[in-house]
């Protein structure tokens, strides 16, 4: 399953499949695909079964929902505009996104819908690529008002209705308070989506468009896309979301008639991509190469590095950093990297084997991506364990832990 392996040893990379073979072995997690890569020298290892009952095998070629993982790839289409000055990072995005005029921000987080105050200025492009809107997902405030609008009016995925589409999308998130004032506070995932509706409406053309023109097929990310053709559909692993009680397997989102055997309703940027190792491995290894892809320009460097290097300030990067640290729990000790840049984490501390510069993100599905310039290493395990249990989360850190002891200094 490999094809050189320059720069890892071969020690370290048997060691690396005995601790993913362990995972898999012990029932938790039916299978996966891991892919490392530094230099020239790619490994793979595809391990167990797409089903927790048995069935076919995990193959290189498997398909798989990337969930949040999407967020670090989606922000690439707008990157390609800023590049074409087409966006400028601080203009405001009312001419695009009119619905964002005019925003009202809460008094207190936890205060009544109605309880606001004027926002001190407009919504921009930089506010919307650093998720500092003014709106996320906030771990911190489950059970306020804010909290419970977001998710009564179906703004964010996994709930048992899919998300509408992008106009109406708009619609209901203009209804909202802003919890912040713009440029205020970095938030979670809301950004990522708004993005996406962002780029269609500069462009005039589907989301998914402008990305497979300007991202997915340059780089070669045959398998990519907010769906799986019918064609595929025997390549997509179901989506299991474990009972956090009993660990008791149940299926979250089918294969066949789930919600990727369609285009969906809302594209959305943050976490509805599908791919395979081999196409984030593309992506990651362009980003490692400052936006170059087989000699062909992908991305300008300077937007690779703004994407890649921290962008939050002190006070945003300790409220974030104490989101993190106070919701081990609910993360199971995802998440805890310090930055974030565009669309993707970015390591300020050496927490664990990964050193400061490490850039990528998580998925909610069990995935993980993650590229680093110091050893200039690729690193992506994609699995279809939910993290409603922490199995995923364990054989991500243990993936994590193992690759970096295997890298041939």
């Amino acid at each position: 399953m490999e094809h050189g392996t320059s720069g890892f040893t071969k020690a370290g990379l048997g060691r690396l499949r005995d601790v993913l073979a362990r995972h898999v072995d012990s029932g938790k997690v039916p299978g996966l695909v891991a892919l490392v890569a530094r230099g020239d020298g790619t490994h793979v290892e595809a391990l167990g079964t797409m089903r927790h009952d048995g069935g076919p095998p995990m193959r290189r070629d498997t398909i798989f929902r990337m969930a949040s993982t999407s967020k670090p790839v989606s922000v690439a289409a707008a990157m390609v505009l800023l590049d074409e000055c087409r966006l400028r990072l601080d203009d405001p995005v009312e001419p695009w996104l009119p619905e964002l005029a005019d925003r009202q921000v809460l008094k207190r987080l936890d205060g009544p819908l109605d309880d606001t105050v004027p926002a001190r200025r407009p919504i921009t492009v930089r506010d919307v690529l650093t998720s500092t809107f003014g709106l996320g997902m906030d771990l911190t405030a489950l059970g306020t008002p804010i909290m419970g609008a977001v998710f009564e009016q179906g703004l964010t995925p996994d709930l048992p209705t899919p998300m509408p589409e992008p106009d109406e999308w708009m619609r209901r998130l203009g209804t909202l308070p802003l919890m912040h004032q713009p440029g205020e506070r970095w938030q979670y995932h809301i950004s990522s989506d708004l993005l996406g509706v962002l780029v269609a409406r500069v462009t005039g053309q589907p989301f998914e468009t402008v990305l497979r023109e300007r991202v997915f097929e340059p780089l070669g990310m045959k398998d990519t896309g907010f769906h799986v053709p019918a064609g595929d559909l025997d390549r997509l692993p179901p989506l299991y979301a474990p009972d956090p009680q009993t660990g008791e397997f149940h299926v979250w989102d089918p294969a066949d008639g789930g919600r990727h055997s369609r285009p969906p309703a809302f594209p959305g940027g943050g976490g509805g991509l599908n791919s395979t190792v081999d196409d984030y491995h593309a992506y990651f290894r362009m980003l490692l190469d400052q936006g170059m892809h087989r000699g062909e320009r992908i991305l300008s460097r300077p937007a690779v590095d703004l994407m890649t290097t921290n962008r939050l300030t002190p006070t945003q990067q300790a409220a974030r950093h104490a989101m993190a640290t106070d919701n081990v729990h609910l993360s199971f000790g995802q998440g805890q990297h310090g930055g974030w840049g565009f669309g993707m984490a970015v390591r300020t501390h050496r927490g664990d084997y990964a050193p400061v510069g490490q850039f990528g993100w998580d998925g909610g599905s069990g995935t993980s991506t993650y590229a680093d310039p110091r050893h200039q290493v690729v690193g992506i395990l994609l699995t279809q364990v939910g993290m409603s249990v922490p199995d995923a989360a364990r054989l991500i850190h243990d993936f994590w832990t193992t690759t970096y002891q295997a890298i041939d200094e």
